[in-house]
């Protein structure tokens, strides 16, 4: 059985006699338009339609999606709008959002003017995200501006047995299935999302984000019980040292510590970029990892605890490693001389562990290590990699986790 639960705090019910009281001091004409009395009576109250920031009673719009390899220029010419108004845009809107970040499939829209015969442009808008979108004012001088869309948080609650897979479960209850990577990263250390059983249980309160009516993501969990081969994980939220994190019943943390590199002694000579001169290519291609400059022979560590699930050579990697640390995160290690005796596909290696030795093998101007790091199969900056310090709950604060816990094991018991 699978449901959710909205919350909702009935504040507003201490408002009511002061609405009853504005109402009661309001009357209708005879068309059914409210009109303040006590202000002015030939003053109508409307409430106009806005989208975007933009009164739309007065306005026709029409909208589409970019297409793969439209350009900004491309597609404003479409809309009769000239060479110099083009450029005039594109410079303008370059002062507060990257053009070349435009993306095919997001959609944009055009506002004309009702009553201009013209069917000259007034607006143009390109939603970036369902939240952030740039709006151009053409009426005029040029202003561009990057918004945000009013959003609201909605408070859910989930509860469900595992049949199949998680990401399964959260489909057939109906449920975002982001649930169940926001529910990954705060498990990451503690469980296996890959080795799920059937007859997994668990719960979980969150909030949800709308624009409008439509859901945009996952905002946060607010706690969390997941029941896995019998046994109970608790993700209690706490707050310590400025932090926010999940505990376990006893206070000890869900997460465990990365190193902050794989290198004892080492500078970095080239960071993640999505754009980078390669050294011996000599064309601009992403970048996704660190390059630590070392000499040769220096000893690699392996991040965290983990598995190594891959080991060979490539033409570009030269000899490499991989380690999966859990069901969230594979970091990668290439351009090795060789490995540490004793690594091989399935090994377990600890944190800390020599698991190779920096080389230039593959395509590699000099010795260096080229690391990387995958979440949930995408790469990310390492350096980015949030990694909380595994601490328990200090002692002086275990009175304050004693109440927060209190109060949403009772929540998830009612669930």
């Amino acid at each position: 059985m699978a449901y959710r639960k909205l919350f909702s705090i009935g504040t507003g019910i201490l408002f009511i006699p002061l609405f009853l009281y504005i109402l009661g001091s309001m009357g209708k004409d005879r068309q059914g338009h409210i009109y303040a009395t006590d202000i002015d009576q030939n003053i109508l109250i409307s409430n106009p339609e806005s989208k975007y920031g933009i009164v739309t009673d007065s306005f026709h719009m029409t909208s589409a999606k970019i297409r793969w390899h439209q350009n900004l220029s491309e597609l404003l010419r479409g809309h009769d709008l000239g060479d110099h108004t083009v450029h005039e845009v594109a410079r303008e809107i370059d002062r507060v959002f990257d053009v070349t970040r435009f993306k095919a499939g997001r959609p944009c829209h055009f506002f004309y003017n009702r009553y201009d015969t013209t069917r000259k442009v007034s607006y143009f808008v390109y939603e970036n995200t369902p939240k952030e979108f740039v709006r151009v004012n053409l009426q005029g001088d040029i202003q561009v501006r990057l918004m945000e869309r009013e959003t609201s948080l909605v408070g859910k609650v989930c509860e469900d047995t595992i049949m199949n897979s998680l990401w399964a479960t959260m489909q057939e209850a109906d449920v975002n299935p982001n649930l169940a990577l926001e529910l990954s990263e705060i498990y990451a250390w503690t469980i296996n999302f890959f080795g799920l059983d059937r007859g997994d249980h668990f719960k979980v309160i969150y909030e949800e984000e709308y624009v409008d009516s439509t859901s945009i993501g996952i905002k946060n969990i607010q706690t969390a019980y997941f029941e896995h081969k019998g046994q109970k994980h608790y993700a209690i939220p706490f707050e310590q040292d400025s932090t926010l994190d999940f505990y376990d019943l006893e206070g000890n943390s869900l997460r465990r510590q990365f190193l902050k590199a794989p290198l004892r002694f080492s500078r970095i000579s080239s960071g993640y970029s999505h754009s980078r001169m390669h050294p011996i290519l000599n064309y601009r291609r992403p970048h996704r990892g660190v390059d630590y400059a070392a000499p040769a022979g220096t000893p690699i560590h392996a991040i965290g605890d983990g598995q190594v699930i891959d080991k060979g050579y490539t033409r570009a990697a030269g000899y490499y490693i991989k380690i999966r640390h859990n069901s969230l995160y594979v970091t990668g290690y290439n351009h090795l001389s060789r490995y540490a005796r004793g690594m091989a596909e399935g090994v377990r290696v600890s944190q800390g562990q020599t698991i190779g030795y920096v080389g230039s093998t593959g395509y590699a101007t000099g010795p260096h290590l080229d690391f990387r790091f995958w979440k949930n199969g995408h790469p990310i900056n390492p350096l980015k990699v949030e990694a909380p310090p595994v601490k328990p709950v200090k002692e002086e604060n275990k009175e304050a986790f004693a109440k927060v816990k209190e109060r949403w094991l009772k929540q998830l018991n009612e669930i």
